[in-house]
């Protein structure tokens, strides 16, 4: 196999991997909001879901650090 072919097919791989950052910022953007509305609407309860907006968070962000390591390993590997 062309070995320039090869390499450009990791350098899209990378580039499509790395839409995974962009959906996680919209991801955390939307876990954040959806808090602040429900905080907004019920002052009381807001202290009680504060661990579930880290850990819905945690989720949406971890989708960016897999897509970042599979870009950089698509990257560099080949």
């Amino acid at each position: 196999m062309n070995p320039e072919l090869l390499k450009m097919g990791a350098y899209i791989g990378a580039g499509l991997a790395g839409i995974g950052s962009g959906v996680s910022a919209i991801g955390v953007g939307y876990v954040a909001g959806n808090y602040l509305s429900g905080a907004l609407r019920n002052p009381s309860a807001a202290a009680g879901q504060i661990a579930y907006l880290f850990i819905g968070m945690a989720f949406a962000e971890a989708l960016g650090i897999f897509s970042f390591l599979v870009a950089i390993l698509l990257m560099f590997a080949v």
